[in-house]
């Protein structure tokens, strides 16, 4: 088996086709064909099924898929790595945007100083979206904020934050106080991401818990936008406190949201560590030791780690 046949594999179940696939490899469609039949008759199984209108993976194909990606993506690795000499790669990290917005900088700055030559490439979206970014092998590690048993993750519970109600000190009906409870928060106006957002899910089934209904007066999905309508004092949001970071140093106050049941728990998520590079597993590293640092250093508003023993490591 050759490392082209397995390119050549991959390119094909890319394009779900093999003229696409021979057109952007520079082949004939007869020799790439034919490098496919070598590659089948020495498996012993097919794995394209070949029609008029194109090729799709068979059961045996998209099984083969996967490894084929890994065992790509891995000498990939290894060449870089002989080519540099010292810990290199690419990484790939999912963050929430909540989350980059205390933790991207700080992990830019530590992953630059301590392993240069690692290329960094982070995604920033919603957490569900990173979660099917990871299934598809498109991340090496993201932070979630569900650890879903029925996927093969390697994770580790990171922090949990607690959620405040954050607004301008003019707005009328903000709590008074440092506190409150979420049932006294029914009267208050609130901007809040869709139905999309976990967040959304999870504070609205807090309302519920309560018998309150909240007061949304409007939908924002994008967590600048968002946090700019409160600071012009359109409305009140219910964040964790790392929202009120991409804001700077604006006046905003936040007031904590003190029922036990109301909070986020973060993971790091990361692909199973047979399949991560030495870069990704030294990347993972850093991000924990920067995401701890921060809180202690309390530059993660709202933010507790979690008690040691709880930071045990599930493979999932």
């Amino acid at each position: 088996m050759e490392l082209r046949q397995l390119q050549y594999f991959l390119k094909i179940a890319e394009h779900r086709s093999l003229s696409g696939a021979a057109a952007e490899l520079g082949l004939g469609v007869s020799a790439l064909s034919q490098q496919v039949s070598k590659l089948e008759n020495e498996l012993s199984t097919r794995l394209l099924n070949r029609t008029t209108t194109g090729v799709t993976p068979t059961s045996a194909g998209m099984a083969f898929l996967h490894h084929a990606q890994l065992a790509v993506r891995q000498i990939g690795n290894a060449v870089h790595a002989a080519q540099r000499g010292r810990m290199s790669g690419y990484v790939s990290v999912g963050l929430p945007p909540t989350t980059a917005s205390v933790l991207a900088l700080p992990l830019i700055e530590r992953m630059r100083t301590r392993y240069p030559d690692i290329q960094l490439h982070l995604v920033e979206m919603l957490s569900g979206h990173l979660a099917s970014q990871l299934n598809a092998r498109q991340l090496d590690l993201a932070v979630v904020f569900q650890a879903d048993a029925g996927r093969r993750w390697h994770v580790t519970p990171l922090l949990d934050e607690k959620l405040f109600v954050i607004a301008v000190p003019t707005l009328l009906d903000i709590p008074e106080g440092d506190t409150v409870q979420i049932d006294q928060l029914g009267h208050v106006p609130l901007v809040m991401p869709s139905a999309q957002h976990g967040l959304r899910t999870s504070i609205i089934m807090a309302f519920e818990r309560s018998e309150t209904v909240p007061h949304i007066v409007m939908e924002i999905d994008g967590l600048a936008t968002l946090m700019q309508a409160v600071k012009a004092g359109h409305a009140a949001t219910i964040q964790p406190g790392a929202a009120a970071a991409r804001l700077g140093d604006a006046e905003l106050r936040m007031v904590e949201i003190s029922d036990d049941h109301v909070g986020r728990r973060n993971f790091l998520a990361s692909l199973s560590d047979d399949e991560l590079s030495p870069a990704a597993l030294a990347t993972r590293v850093v991000l924990l030791e920067v995401s701890r640092e921060l809180v202690n250093m309390h530059l993660w508003p709202g933010a507790s780690l979690q008690p040691p023993e709880a930071l045990h490591r599930v493979g999932l």
